[in-house]
């Protein structure tokens, strides 16, 4: 699927009524009887897990939405082009990564403001969405409202995979795929990241990925691209925030 041209306010929408849906809630879960789920990448260290990963997605034709730090855009431009030209959605991780709670407002603002803007610079284009994820996914009611305020909707991940931890920190490509599958459920957003920490080479999620999607399709699954929650959908909302088949209810936390 095709990315939609976004410009946070920084950022009014085209699809202000969908984006707006979105706002006061983490947003874990896509809300929805479907049996579909998002796959989306975290990376602010390197990119030594991309081309696997790219390739991967590429081969089964499926999407993926990369959040990036401001940081890791600075560093590495020509991969934010790459996964614009590829089709998949970019969104904003924070420039540098630190623990928001630690931050005044005002400093939170500038990561969210410096990361837009360095995405923007390497070439995001219309392939960035107006998506914040937190650092650490460590969110609260106040910080929500804050990034809400500039344009973006938290989106936070039903698991991650914790392949980002590495052999050093336990983990396996087994481990990996388990901790997928053990989270599958209708409207499940996964979390994996394209690189390794502390300059390792190694990246599990990388390896892991053929596995989890081959296994998500086995269980009758579709992986959807995750802007289509942009759209609002064309039918009022059930009680339980549910909509019928065939259609994309907003995300949920």
């Amino acid at each position: 699927m095709t990315a939609k041209g976004f410009s946070p306010r920084l950022a009014a929408t085209a699809d202000d009524e969908g984006l707006r849906a979105l706002f006061g809630s983490e947003n874990r879960v896509i809300r929805t009887c479907e049996r579909v789920v998002a796959v989306t990448f975290n990376a602010a260290w390197n990119d030594a897990g991309l081309d696997r990963i790219l390739g991967e997605l590429a081969r089964r034709r499926t999407p993926a939405t990369f959040f990036l730090t401001g940081d890791f855009a600075d560093r590495y431009p020509r991969v934010v082009k790459r996964i614009a030209a590829a089709g998949h959605g970019l969104g904003n991780h924070s420039y540098s990564h630190p623990y928001f709670k630690d931050l005044t407002t005002a400093g939170r603002r500038r990561e969210v403001r410096a990361a837009d803007q360095a995405l923007r610079a390497a070439g995001a284009g219309e392939a960035l969405t107006p998506f914040f994820r937190f650092p650490y996914s460590e969110t609260s009611p106040d910080q929500i409202r804050e990034v809400n305020g500039l344009g973006f909707a938290d989106i936070e991940f039903t698991t991650d995979t914790n392949g980002w931890m590495g052999t050093e920190g336990g983990m396996t490509v087994d481990h990996a795929v388990r901790r997928a599958l053990d989270a599958l459920r209708p409207g499940a957003i996964l979390q994996m990241h394209a690189g390794a920490p502390h300059g390792r080479s190694e990246v599990i999620d990388a390896q892991a990925l053929p596995r989890i999607l081959d296994a998500i399709t086995a269980r009758g699954y579709t992986v959807i691209d995750l802007r289509t929650v942009l759209t609002p959908p064309a039918y009022p909302a059930s009680d339980s925030g549910q909509g019928p088949a065939g259609n994309r209810a907003p995300l949920g936390g």
